[in-house]
């Protein structure tokens, strides 16, 4: 990880986008006096859609309600789901 103070940050993006990619990349934190304000991460091979839903908090939100409720109550098998919820066949 790399971390670059705002006031520092000189380099042109394009150099930074650089940084990100290939064996050697590593995430790029802007920091404000010390504090992280925003960070660079390389998301080679990952799709739009995945990048919007992984930084929306209203998804996340439902991700991590799914996850206390399944920690909760526990879970389905696909049989059991089969089971209490028959298809019809065609």
């Amino acid at each position: 990880m790399k971390t670059i103070d705002i006031s520092e940050a000189s380099t042109a993006l394009p150099s930074y986008v650089q940084s990100l990619q290939g064996a050697s990349a590593e995430l790029v934190v802007i920091t404000q006096d010390g504090k992280p304000v925003a960070a660079l991460v390389g998301i080679d091979g990952i799709d739009l859609e995945s990048v919007s839903l992984s930084t929306n908090a209203a998804f996340l939100d439902i991700i991590e309600r799914s996850r206390a409720r399944h920690r909760e109550e526990g879970s389905m098998s696909s049989v059991e789901v089969r089971r209490q919820f028959p298809t019809r066949k065609r």
